[in-house]
């Protein structure tokens, strides 16, 4: 099965920082994600600076939609949900049956505020617990994650895998 992790951080920089560290995990052959992708939301700055992390991307990574998708409803979705109301539904429908419901949305929303970053990363159960090791001491604020089973898995890379 393959898990969906937010880790965040009480700071801009954390997230780029533990970013850091899993790129020596996975250069050292110690760890293997999926895909990965990056928010930090500077303070003062109106919105989050969104990028993906090729350096921490395996052979099995999702294209951009993928992320595109996932940060445009946790960010840009509240603002536009009454504009394109049904529309916004229907979006959020299709990846709540893919394992990535509201509740998951909801709870990487609030916990991304200017100021914070977070870090995404696709991976295996078990390189959840290698991620989770790889920050001891510099514990992520929290932890969201919702776990994909391997249907849900196949529909997330019919639509998004390159």
């Amino acid at each position: 099965m393959t898990t969906l992790t937010v880790w965040t951080f009480d700071t801009a920089e954390g997230a780029a920082a533990a970013a850091r560290a899993l790129e020596v995990l996975a250069t050292e052959q110690a760890l293997v994600l999926q895909d990965a992708a990056q928010v930090h939301w500077p303070e003062g700055e109106g919105k989050p600076r969104t990028r993906q992390l090729d350096a921490l991307a395996g052979p099995l990574a999702l294209d951009g939609a993928f992320w595109g998708m996932l940060f445009g409803l946790v960010f840009f979705m509240p603002l536009l949900g009454a504009a394109i109301g049904a529309a916004s539904g229907a979006v959020s429908g299709t990846l709540a049956a893919v394992g990535i419901d509201d509740l998951f949305i909801n709870r990487v929303r609030d916990g991304l505020t200017p100021g914070t970053s977070a870090l995404f990363l696709l991976a295996s159960d078990a390189a959840v617990d290698r991620v989770r090791d790889a920050f001891a001491g510099g514990d992520p604020a929290e932890l969201v994650a919702t776990t994909l089973d391997d249907e849900q898995e196949r529909a997330v890379r019919q639509v998004f895998t390159h």
